[in-house]
């Protein structure tokens, strides 16, 4: 994104640079704020529908409202990839509780939502990442008890990637309690050594990932082994490949786990296979 770049911020299409947000809206104060991220291909959105559920239940948990209908919001998030004519890359969509006249930890019941959308171009379908595969390192889960709520509250997130870079890694994987709860910003999966694809179950320790609910949905159609369960370390390291899902990353592969090298270290078949099945799906139902 640059200063040119256009941006959509309360009513108004604005260079970015000429988009302002108050010191008091409580984005800022309290990272009262939910997001999606949703990815563009072709100048179409990528599985938009199951994010703006998504938006509207994460929403829901915190008591607040969109300050659009949901068509409203289709119409400014189709205006914003035209005017930023993206054709590959993100759509960053985020809604805060807005602004308020003092800071207060106690929750304004008549504030106006700020909604905020930006695009990043990017390379999503030739993602090198997904040719090579990443490395992960494992760090403690330090993040609150509702990350099934896409909040705006990320720094803990945050620390552990930036953990894993200064460790020569390109990723984290989060551990609670002995178990891998998902990775800084995608959720986890490992295939074991007899074909079983696993990943963690739904709850309010994980984000419910619209790009998981795909890849579950497309491993179920070609009828193969899950588990929706909780994994532990040890198993990671020992399994035959693993992956993670996320909106703009789709399937990316992991080649290590905390050094621990999976199969030859390449990317795995189902793995890629899994990535691109998606691709070709997504594609199909973009809009």
């Amino acid at each position: 994104m640059n200063n040119n770049s256009c941006v959509y911020l309360n009513g108004e299409y604005l260079p970015a640079a000429e988009a302002k947000l108050s010191i008091f809206d409580r984005g800022f104060l309290f990272a009262d704020g939910v997001y999606e991220v949703t990815s563009v291909l072709d100048g179409k959105m990528i599985d938009n529908p199951a994010h703006l559920i998504r938006l509207q239940r994460s929403l829901a948990e915190l008591g607040m409202k969109l300050p659009v209908t949901p068509l409203q919001l289709v119409e400014i998030q189709r205006e914003v990839i035209r005017r930023n004519g993206l054709q590959e890359g993100i759509l960053y969509l985020q809604v805060t509780r807005g602004m308020v006249p003092e800071r207060s930890f106690a929750i304004p019941q008549d504030a106006t939502p700020s909604l905020i959308l930006f695009t990043q171009t990017a390379a999503l379908r030739n993602n090198p990442l997904a040719e090579r595969g990443i490395c992960v390192i494992s760090v403690d889960d330090i993040r609150w008890q509702r990350r099934d709520i896409k909040t705006t509250m990320l720094l803990p997130a945050s620390l552990a990637k930036q953990q894993a870079i200064n460790a020569g890694a390109d990723d984290a994987w989060l551990v609670e309690n002995g178990y891998v709860t998902e990775g800084t910003a995608n959720n986890a999966f490992i295939i074991t050594q007899d074909g079983k694809i696993v990943t963690r179950h739904l709850g309010n320790d994980i984000l419910h990932g619209i790009t998981r609910a795909a890849v579950l949905k497309l491993a179920n159609e070609q009828s193969l082994m899950l588990e929706e369960r909780s994994f532990t370390l040890a198993e990671a390291y020992v399994a035959a490949e693993a992956f993670s899902t996320g909106a703009s990353a789709f399937v990316l592969p992991v080649v290590s786990i905390d050094g621990h090298v999976l199969g030859n270290g390449k990317p795995g078949s189902l793995t890629r296979r899994l990535r691109e099945l998606y691709l070709q799906t997504a594609l199909l139902l973009a809009e």
